[in-house]
């Protein structure tokens, strides 16, 4: 691939480069650079009454505005928890002796998008701002590539930010460099996990990994990546879901494990779909959907407490009410209550009809469950916009799942559906290895009539069963998903840092 073409701000920034070398200054210093305070802890901080504690400073930041005064700059620098005004004055950093380090380094030689560090001392200006009067100054990285222009108010803060999602999600550190609200949302996330698993933590759950190339891709039914493993000589898959592995813990032995998972799906992209993805999902011995339900309701309402203060959500033009406990509605009653049609004890030749009566176009390779599923899913899953368990689906679309204590056909599983869409799955799990090989046989049949979304029979999973797992609960929570909802962002490559794209192409 050939070098891109520089432009001409991009051919001005080498040059400076070149003559900060010439003039003895290492635009990409080696040292450690003893930080000491951030702009958020002083501006926050610093009174009259509290400027001793201020009185000896070593920050660091990128250069985001330059206000030439003569023998005097005023830097706007931001790090890692906001902006703070530096007060650069020649005397102070240059005595006379070196006067011409202040012409090459500050006046010619620094530009917006550098990293600068600085000591000195905080006070407020005769205009009230919280500002550093700057006693030393280095530069500590050169940018060679112009940020994009943002506006800013008068505190620094960005009222017109780049939108422009191709940049934004296919350079995401510039993105975070100029987009403060951007830096906030993944801060968010980081938060909301934490939230999860000290949740999780106190209730004595265990943290537990397990592998991400698979022999066998089970846990869900969706289209996994094949790769190859080169030293055994056989395909391997990116796993779609760490399900039967954590069941194995189950049968090992653990009472409750969870693991935050990544997965990978060799499907669609949409604004709620990617590729990659994260889950959450723990299974907890001894319980039940019924038990599941109630603790995940308790969950969402610590999340929604924890990173906004109340339960009550903004999400676009609406808000979403995470307060406990949340409405029970099956899925053929919300089929129903959105068609006028009850399915239940329908076959598949009875539901393909109504799917043709709704004119709703299903493939002709799929089975009972995955009608029902397009069923919901074209005509109710929209509809439920504040959180809503739907519960009891029938047994052929969940294989996994242990059959209802008192409903002929159907499972004991849940989704959680919130402003239209599944954010969380589960299940009384299935533990009778004799059901779940019949059921892995169904999957196996529809693989054959081209269903390439079926689950594969997992014999070593079979054989694990077979050992004896106690009656299990388990969920699936989707953190991209959740993060969104969270966050209040309309795409879930708004909450990821690095989403995947087309390859660019570069000049």
């Amino acid at each position: 691939m050939s070098q891109p073409t520089l432009s001409e701000q991009e051919i001005i920034r080498r040059e400076k480069l070149i003559k900060l070398r010439e003039a003895g200054i290492d635009p990409y210093p080696a040292p450690l650079y003893p930080v000491t305070h951030f702009s958020a802890d002083i501006k926050d901080a610093y009174t009259e009454e509290t400027k001793e504690q201020f009185s000896s400073l070593c920050l660091a930041g990128r250069i985001m505005s330059m206000n030439d005064k003569g023998k005097v700059f005023f830097i706007k620098i931001q790090d890692s928890k906001g902006i703070i005004q530096l007060y650069v004055r020649r005397d102070d950093i240059f005595p006379e002796a070196v006067g011409n380090l202040w012409e090459v380094l500050v006046k010619h030689g620094l530009d917006l998008g550098d990293i600068i560090g600085v000591t000195g001392y905080a006070f407020i200006t005769k205009t009230g701002e919280t500002s550093v009067h700057v006693q030393t100054l280095c530069l500590l990285s050169k940018s060679l590539k112009p940020l994009p222009v943002v506006k800013r108010d008068e505190e620094g803060q960005v009222f017109d930010a780049v939108t422009d999602p191709e940049f934004r999600y296919r350079q995401r550190y510039a993105d975070l460099a100029i987009n403060p609200d951007v830096r906030n949302t993944f801060l968010q996330r980081t938060k909301l996990i934490n939230t999860i698993r000290q949740f999780l933590n106190e209730r004595g759950a265990i943290e537990v990994d397990t592998p991400v190339l698979q022999s066998i891709p089970g846990g869900a039914a969706a289209r996994p990546f094949i790769t190859h493993h080169n030293a055994l000589d056989v395909p391997f898959y990116l796993r779609i879901a760490n399900e039967l592995y954590l069941k194995r813990l189950i049968v090992g032995g653990f009472d409750w494990v969870y693991e935050f998972s990544r997965n990978f799906r060799n499907e669609g992209m949409d604004r709620t779909h990617n590729p990659e993805f994260t889950v959450l999902e723990w299974y907890t011995a001894y319980k039940d959907y019924l038990w599941m339900m109630e603790i995940t309701e308790q969950l969402f309402e610590k999340i929604a407490l924890t990173l906004h203060g109340t339960t009550a959500v903004t999400l676009g033009d609406k808000i979403i009410h995470f307060k406990a406990p949340f409405p029970r509605v099956t899925i053929l009653e919300a089929i129903q209550q959105n068609t006028g049609i009850d399915v239940s004890g329908m076959d598949e030749k009875g539901l393909r009809e109504v799917c043709a009566q709704l004119n709703l176009p299903v493939a002709p390779n799929i089975g009972k469950g995955k009608l029902i599923d397009e069923l919901f899913s074209a005509t109710a899953e929209h509809t439920f916009i504040q959180p809503t368990f739907i519960i009891d689906y029938p047994v052929e679309m969940s294989p996994l799942t242990k059959k209802h204590r008192s409903k002929p056909g159907l499972v004991e599983r849940f989704e959680l559906m919130v402003n239209g869409k599944e954010i969380a799955n589960a299940y009384s799990e299935l533990n009778d290895p004799i059901d779940q090989r019949e059921r892995f046989e169904e999957q196996a049949k529809l693989m054959e009539r081209g269903d390439d979304e079926a689950m594969f029979i997992d014999h070593d999973f079979l054989r694990a069963l077979e050992y004896g797992m106690p009656p299990t609960s388990g969920i699936g929570i989707g953190i991209d998903r959740l993060c969104m909802m969270m966050t209040n962002q309309p795409s879930i490559q708004d909450v990821l840092l690095f989403p995947q794209m087309r390859p660019e192409k570069l000049d």
